[in-house]
Formats: structure tokens, C-alpha cells, sequence
């Protein structure tokens, strides 16, 4: 069987413009158009059938191929940060899941092995949750296995295999008061300001009563209209993280009367639109012994497992939840210690030649994952054995 990594090399140009294309013209949750076409056209232009703006979701799209047997999904994510485009690399992301996705489809269709393959576009992960959303519109039914990874600093390995999450709780929080003229009379007001403020010092403060691992931030994203006018409605957008969903929630209900607590000494009121949960991570050790394994073949310095929990999140973490699933971390390189995702050093970095081959070394470790997957009956019936002791869910 030709290699995983011969048949990536085939297409190094391909998804090397694919890749490039991508981190060039960044594009926020649900607005990546260029990256939708981009990853489309490409496809097609390989002979594969696409399905454009699919599950109701504009900018996903969705390819498969095979007959019968199991089916492994890699999911391609691609949208960017507001100001700091790909400073999270998910053009390697979707890089990877592309060359990923080639190097099974072309090992089904030259060995003969029963099974299917499908590259999922997934987008507006940075808060958006265009999993939760794939999830409802069933995108995941009847599927074995979930692959795809993320790019991270190096710390002296290429990768983990085991990367851990955290769940993640948002919200938009309103602030309602009343107009007044701040030089004039501003005794007649209630300034929804003021109460944005205390909310935000309050949030801070509670940091030092939560956890360690756990961690709050917020922005006021609406702070007023004009400084002589008392503000009418002020808005605070915050993120909630913590190891599991309850201890979540527990700390979700400190945050809510922090805000409450705000608005009614600044004689406002207040509503809180909250986003749908990013569950923690949680990869099937199953999958993570097996990319393992995989890694060490192919010469790559992987870690197993890593002790700490990450204080990032992901939808991915949803995904999880409803199936086996691999979420690896891959590393590359970086100026400095101090650049990690979310900078604007990462996003250089997310754009180099290094990062991308790092990419590619590491699909062609995801693909051979994904292959055992489709070869090998008993190895999916652990899986699901596994996911339903876990989740206690039925396939």
C-alpha cells in the first residue's frame, strides 16, 4: 500500500495554495466564503463531488467517498479572529484535514477496502459553534470516528496525542437603563454604564474565589452612545471555562449574580443571552493509543498525554460527546516562548512553510489513524464500546 505521506506529497501543491489561500484572506464565524469556495474548487478540480453550503450552514461543505463498511470523518475548520486574522491556524487546520482526507480516499479506492471517508467543513469554531450545529442537523450520524487537529507552540515534541480541553460557557449581558443629559440632569438617569462597570469589577474579583483551573474574561463591548448622554443600554461579553460542564455551572451561577447584583445597585436591569455550551474535550483513549503508535512509526516525537489541561476550548468537545473522536495537538514553530494562539506571533508563524509541513506530517499520522479505522470491524466495536461506557450512549 502506498504510503499515507507519498500520496500527501502528490498534492503538496495543491494544498499548499489551498493553505496559503486561506491564511491570506482571513474570514470570521460564518463568513469564511472565500474559504468554502477555496476548499471546493480544489476538490472538484480533483474529481470529487462536493456538496456546497451543507447541513443549512452557507459556508460548510461536505464530501464522501467509499461504499459500506465504517465511516471516519475529518473535519476542516477555517475561519479567523477579528484584527488578528489566522492567529489560531486554522488554515492548518483545514490544510491537514484536507491532505488527510486525500490519503484515505485514494487508499480506499486503490486497495479495495471497504469503507467510507468524508471531509466535513466546519465552520465558525472561534465562538460561533458551527458544530453544536452540524451536531443538530445530523452530520455525525452513523459515523465511526471524528479526526482532526490543532497547531500549537512547540514544546520540545512535534505534538501531543492526547489533548485535553476545557468547557466553555458565553454570554452576551444587556444592561438596561435610562437616558438622561449628563451635564444637565443626570440624577434623572440610570446610568446602564455604572453598571456595567461594577459587573466587570465584580467578575474580577470573583477570579480570586474560583478554582485555579478555571478561568473568566470579559469585554464591555458596548460601553454608550455619546459621553454627555447617560447611557440606555450597555453590553458585557464574557467566556466561562473549567475542567467538566458542573463545575461550569456552578461558577456560571456566581457570574449571573455578579451581574444582577450590578444592575440593581446601579437601579438598572439586565439579560443574559447565552451561548450554547463548548463541552470539555474528550478523546477516546482508543484513538489517542493508536495515533500514538502511529506517530512513533512514522519517526515523529509525539507525546502521549499531557498532564495539563489546556485553557482553551472547543466545539470539537461536543463532537466528542456524540462519538469517538481524535482531537491532537501538532506543533509549530515559534519566535518565541511567549507566542502561543491568539497572538498576532502565532498568526506569522500559522503562515510559514515550516507550519505547513508540520501540517502535513501530521495528516499523514491522522490518516493512517483514520485507515485502521475503516480496515479493522473489532477495532470500531471497541470505540463504540468505549463511548458508551463513558457517555452511556447507544451508537
Amino acid at each position: 500500500m502506498v504510503s499515507a505521506m507519498e500520496t500527501i506529497r502528490k498534492y503538496e501543491e495543491h494544498l499548499w495554495q489551498v493553505n496559503q489561500q486561506i491564511h491570506s484572506n482571513p474570514e470570521l464565524a460564518y463568513e469564511e466564503v472565500q474559504a468554502h469556495n477555496t476548499l471546493c474548487d480544489v476538490l472538484e478540480s480533483l474529481g470529487y463531488t462536493v456538496t456546497r453550503h451543507a447541513y443549512g450552514l452557507n459556508t460548510s461543505f461536505e464530501v464522501e467517498v467509499g461504499t459500506g463498511g465504517g465511516l471516519v470523518v475529518y473535519n476542516a475548520e477555517y475561519d479567523a479572529l477579528p484584527e488578528i486574522g489566522h492567529a489560531c491556524g486554522h488554515n492548518l487546520i483545514a490544510t491537514s484535514s484536507l491532505a488527510a482526507f486525500l490519503a484515505t480516499a485514494e487508499a480506499i479506492a486503490a486497495n479495495g477496502i471497504e469503507g467510507r471517508v468524508r471531509l466535513l467543513g466546519t465552520p465558525a469554531e472561534e465562538g460561533g459553534g458551527g458544530k453544536i450545529n452540524l451536531i443538530k442537523a445530523g452530520a455525525y450520524k452513523g459515523v465511526d470516528a471524528c479526526l482532526m487537529g490543532h497547531p500549537g507552540p512547540s514544546m520540545g515534541a512535534d505534538g501531543v496525542a492526547g489533548a485535553r480541553c476545557m468547557a466553555r460557557s458565553g454570554a452576551t449581558v444587556t444592561f438596561h437603563g435610562l437616558n438622561a443629559h449628563a451635564g444637565n440632569a443626570p440624577w434623572l438617569g440610570r446610568n446602564a454604564l455604572d453598571a456595567t462597570v461594577a459587573a466587570y469589577t465584580n467578575i474580577s474579583m470573583l477570579r480570586q474565589q474560583v478554582a485555579p483551573n478555571q478561568r473568566i474574561h470579559a469585554i464591555i463591548s458596548k460601553g454608550g452612545d455619546k459621553p454627555n448622554v447617560i447611557p440606555h443600554l450597555t453590553e458585557l461579553q464574557l467566556f466561562v471555562r473549567a475542567e467538566t460542564e458542573t463545575e461550569l455551572q456552578d461558577t456560571v451561577k456566581r457570574i449571573i449574580a455578579c451581574c444582577e447584583g450590578a444592575a440593581i445597585a446601579a437601579g438598572c436591569t439586565v439579560d443574559f443571552d447565552w451561548l450554547e455550551n463548548y463541552r470539555e474535550l474528550q478523546c477516546s483513549d482508543i484513538l489517542i493509543d493508536n495515533f500514538y503508535r502511529n506517530s512513533q512509526e512514522q519517526k515523529q516525537n509525539y507525546i502521549k498525554t499531557f498532564p495539563k489541561v489546556s485553557g482553551a476550548s472547543t466545539d470539537q468537545g461536543n463532537v466528542s460527546y456524540e462519538l469517538p473522536s481524535l482531537h491532537p495537538g501538532f506543533a509549530i514553530d515559534v519566535e518565541s516562548s511567549k507566542i502561543g494562539p491568539h497572538h498576532p506571533g502565532f498568526e506569522k508563524a500559522a503562515g510559514t512553510r515550516q507550519a505547513f509541513e508540520s501540517s502535513l506530517r501530521f495528516a499523514s499520522i491522522m490518516a493512517a489513524t483514520g485507515l485502521e479505522v475503516l480496515q479493522d470491524p473489532e477495532l470500531r466495536s471497541r470505540l463504540w464500546a468505549e463511548h458508551r461506557e463513558r457517555f452511556g450512549k447507544v451508537e
